[in-house]
C-alpha cells in the first residue's frame, strides 16, 4: 500500500518525539553484549538420552563464525546428544527449521564470487556444525543454522532411530532483544492478595465481573474490549504462542522506532514493531505479542495483563485481541499515528482460537460473558476513536504442558457451544 506524504511525515515526528520526551534509551544493557551462549543452556532427558540446546544472539554468533549471520537472517542454534541407549540416533534438521541453511549456502552469502574465502568460509561453518549420527556411548555437539528469530524461539529436537522416536521442546530466550516485558520477571511470583480458584462455577463468575475493557492511564476512559483469558505459563502457553509464530514485541525506543520507520518506508515486515501502552489494574501491559503479516501495517496483536487469579494454581492471564488493517494519522495518539483495528473484534479472537488449536498444547476452551454486546449499526470506540462491534463474550483458553490432539480439545458449555462460538464471531457482532 504506498505511503502517502503526510504519514511519512508523522513517523520522522515520531522518531523526533520520542528523542525529545525520553522515551529512548542509551542501548543495550553491558550484560547482553557479554554473555556466552554456553551459561544458557536448557537440557532435557528422556531415557538414555539427554539433549542440551541455545541459540545464539546476533552478537555470539558474529563473534564465533566470523562474520555477521544476523544480518543475513542467519542464527546457529548449538544442538548437544549425549546418547546412553544401545541404538543410534538421527538428529532431523529440518524438524528444528524446515528451511534450515547448509554451511555452504552460509559462506556464499558473505563470499560471492571469491572462491578461495568461499572454500574455506565452508569449511569453518562445516567444522562448527552438528554431524550425524550420534552412535551408542557417543556425545555429538555442534550448530544448526537456522532462520533468524529475536526475543525467544522454539527448538524442536527430533531424533530418530529404527523403531525409536524421541522429541524435545525448548523455549529460548535470546539476549540482545529489548522486549516490552524486560525486567518483569517478578509478574510470576505470587503475592498475598492472589485467589487460587478451584471452582468452576466461582472461576467463570470471577472472569465475567472483570472490567469490560482496557482504559486509558488514568482510567477515565474505556478502551478496546477485554475479549481474551489464557490460563498458563511459561511452560505451556507461552510455547503454544512461539509455536504457532508470535512473537514478542520490542520496547519502544530509538532503535525499535527507527525499525518501524523504516519498515514503513520500504513496505518490508518488521514482526517485532512497538505496541502502544493500555491499561488494566492501574498498569500498561505485562506482555505484548503479534503475528505480523505482509507489512508493519497489518499484524495481529494481542496484550496480556497478569491477573490477581489462578486456576487450580495455574496463572490467569487477562488480555485483549485485536487485528491491525492499516494505519491513520490521528490526534489521539502522542505518536500522531495509530494502527486501523478490523472492526469485528471477534472475528481476531476467533482466528486466535483455531491458531491455538494447532499448538497442540490447547486442552479446553470456554466463552464467558462480560464485555458486552456491541452491535454493528451501535459501535464503541477503542481510544483512537476505531469503531468495534462484538457479540460480547470472552474466550477462555486453558493450556496443558501435555500435547493435547484436536480431537481431545474439550469445549466447556459455560456460554454457549463450540458451534455457538463459531457462530457468535461470523454474525458480525448483530444483535
Amino acid at each position: 500500500m504506498a505511503l502517502t506524504d503526510s504519514l511519512k511525515s508523522a513517523f520522522v515526528l515520531l522518531a523526533i518525539t520520542l528523542t525529545l520526551t525520553g522515551c529512548a534509551s542509551k542501548g543495550p544493557l553491558p550484560w547482553l553484549e557479554t554473555t556466552d551462549y554456553r551459561e544458557r543452556l536448557q537440557t532435557q532427558t528422556e531415557g538414555g538420552v539427554r539433549v542440551s540446546t541455545s541459540v545464539l544472539s546476533a552478537s555470539e554468533s558474529q563473534t564465533l563464525y566470523g562474520v555477521p549471520l544476523a544480518r543475513k537472517g542467519i542464527q546457529p542454534v548449538w544442538i548437544e546428544v549425549q546418547n546412553h541407549d544401545d541404538t543410534p540416533y538421527w538428529f532431523m534438521s529440518l524438524g528444528l527449521d524446515p528451511y534450515y541453511i547448509p554451511a555452504s549456502e552460509a559462506a556464499d552469502a558473505f563470499t560471492g564470487n571469491n572462491v578461495d574465502t568461499y572454500h574455506e568460509l565452508t569449511q569453518h561453518f562445516q567444522q562448527l556444525a552438528f554431524q550425524n549420527p550420534v552412535l551408542p556411548g557417543a556425545t555429538v555437539s555442534g550448530f544448526i543454522l537456522t532462520n533468524l528469530h529475536e526475543g525467544v524461539k522454539m527448538v524442536e529436537v527430533d531424533l530418530v532411530a529404527s523403531g525409536h522416536l524421541k522429541t524435545f521442546s525448548f523455549l529460548s530466550e535470546i539476549p540482545g532483544f529489548r522486549a516490552d516485558y524486560g525486567g518483569k520477571e517478578h509478574l510470576e511470583d505470587t503475592p498475598d492478595d492472589v485467589i487460587n480458584y478451584t471452582d468452576d462455577a466461582a472461576f467463570r463468575a470471577a472472569l465475567e465481573a472483570l472490567p469490560c475493557c482496557v482504559s486509558n492511564k488514568k482510567g477515565t476512559r474505556n478502551g478496546d474490549p477485554l475479549n481474551l483469558v489464557i490460563i498458563g505459563g511459561r511452560d505451556d502457553a507461552f510455547p503454544a504462542l512461539v509455536r504457532r509464530g508470535w512473537s514478542p514485541t520490542e520496547a519502544t525506543y530509538t532503535g525499535s522506532v527507527m525499525k518501524m520507520i523504516n519498515s514503513v518506508l520500504s513496505g518490508e515486515r518488521y514482526p517485532y514493531s512497538p505496541i502502544s501502552p493500555l491499561y488494566l489494574y492501574g498498569r500498561p501491559q505485562d506482555l505484548a505479542l503479534q503475528k505480523a503479516r505482509d507489512n508493519v501495517h497489518q499484524r495481529n496483536h494481542l496484550r496480556l495483563w497478569l491477573s490477581p487469579m489462578r486456576y487450580h494454581s495455574q496463572l490467569v492471564w487477562v488480555g485483549q485481541i485485536s487485528r491491525d488493517i492499516g494505519t491513520r494519522l490521528t490526534i489521539h495518539s502522542p505518536y500522531l499515528t495509530t494502527h486501523k483495528i478490523d472492526p469485528n473484534v471477534d472475528t481476531a479472537l476467533l482466528a486466535l482460537i483455531e491458531d491455538l488449536i494447532y499448538s497442540q498444547h490447547l486442552s479446553k476452551i470456554a466463552l464467558v460473558k462480560g464485555v458486552g454486546a456491541a452491535p454493528r449499526d451501535a459501535p464503541r470506540q477503542n481510544l483512537t476513536t476505531d469503531p468495534y462491534y462484538t457479540a460480547g463474550n470472552r474466550g477462555v483458553l486453558f493450556f496443558d504442558e501435555h500435547s493435547t490432539s484436536l480431537a481431545d480439545i474439550e469445549f466447556l458449555p459455560w456460554e454457549g457451544s463450540a458451534g455457538g462460538m463459531v457462530k457468535a464471531a461470523s454474525k458480525d457482532g448483530n444483535q
